[in-house]
């Protein structure tokens, strides 16, 4: 949905204003332009220890970093059957605090482990002075283990966190004795303690990681000033994460549009071509074969309006 959007978009947007931009994402499939890098990295969790290794390509200037792991691609089979998140709408898979603190960990390992050379401006890792952008819940750990594990070794000691927001409706709330599970130190748990009135996925008192990734990172963002007073105006817009956002400030900035993807004059979805200059005349013609396709009256003059938002229950 949106995230995607926006992780498709902005990373090249950053690159084209001369910054050094890597995505790190799961590898639920297997991506045709996307190779093994054979670096892999052992990561530990729960007191086992876990393996992942790194997929790269690169693109629009962009190094895409993909996270293998079994975990990743067994719930999802070709690229129509993914249900990442759960096995039907609203529920969760059993192992999905587990999945994506496996993402968060890798995501603060990439920038030091992977040697890249993509770009002739910039080459070998990336270092430790970089800004990571964690997006929704998912990554909301990330802040966290930078604190715990990396920053008392005096390593990403100048590393910052932004934590977006994409939809505060999800928020990654588990059973408080769950907490235990994250390996994470006493002194983090007030971040994560949260009490809400519903019975999922148990009753009472809970973790909620989006409010510790609200809490624990440096700056809170969102994708656009509209969204971001909405969420402080009270706790049904802010899904009674209000208080908390009020606490940290948040910061709207309008998600962009990817002008190369969706550019009339090169989309190969439209019949008829057009730029600034043909505009006029391509859209009627455009109308009419909508309006065609989709059994409407084909009649260039009946208005038609196109709406972009949230579809969901």
């Amino acid at each position: 949905g949106g995230l995607g959007d926006v992780l498709g978009g902005l990373p090249p947007a950053m690159a084209a204003n001369g910054h050094r931009v890597m995505t790190v994402s799961p590898r639920y499939d297997q991506y045709k332009d996307a190779w093994d890098t054979s670096v892999l990295v052992e990561i530990e969790i729960g007191g086992r220890v876990e393996t992942v290794r790194f997929f790269h390509c690169y693109k629009r200037g962009v190094d895409r970093v993909f996270v293998d792991h079994p975990l990743f691609l067994e719930k999802v089979w070709g690229k129509t059957g993914s249900k990442i998140y759960g096995p039907r709408t609203g529920v969760d898979y059993m192992d999905n605090q587990f999945r994506f603190r496996l993402l968060c960990q890798a995501a603060l390992e990439a920038p030091r482990v992977l040697n890249l050379n993509s770009n002739k401006y910039f080459s070998g890792p990336y270092g430790d002075d970089v800004l990571f952008i964690a997006n929704d819940w998912h990554t909301a750990l990330l802040p966290c283990y930078l604190k715990t594990i990396y920053k008392p070794k005096g390593i990403y000691k100048n590393a910052k966190v932004a934590f977006c927001i994409h939809n505060i409706a999800y928020q990654g709330r588990f059973p408080f004795s769950d907490f235990s599970l994250l390996d994470l130190p006493d002194n983090f748990k007030g971040s994560f303690d949260f009490i809400d009135g519903y019975d999922k996925p148990i009753k009472g008192r809970k973790i909620n990681w989006m409010k510790a990734g609200i809490l624990e990172s440096d700056r809170v963002v969102t994708v656009s000033p509209y969204y971001a007073k909405e969420l402080v105006s009270g706790e049904d817009k802010g899904v009674e994460l209000d208080n908390i956002i009020h606490r940290t400030g948040i910061t709207g900035i309008v998600n962009g549009m990817d002008v190369q993807e969706w550019n009339p004059a090169t989309d190969k979805y439209l019949d008829v071509k057009y730029d600034n200059t043909t505009v006029l005349d391509a859209k009627p013609l455009l109308k009419e074969a909508l309006q065609a396709e989709v059994g409407l009256p084909v009649d260039r003059n009946i208005p038609v309006f196109g709406f972009i938002g949230r579809l969901e229950e």
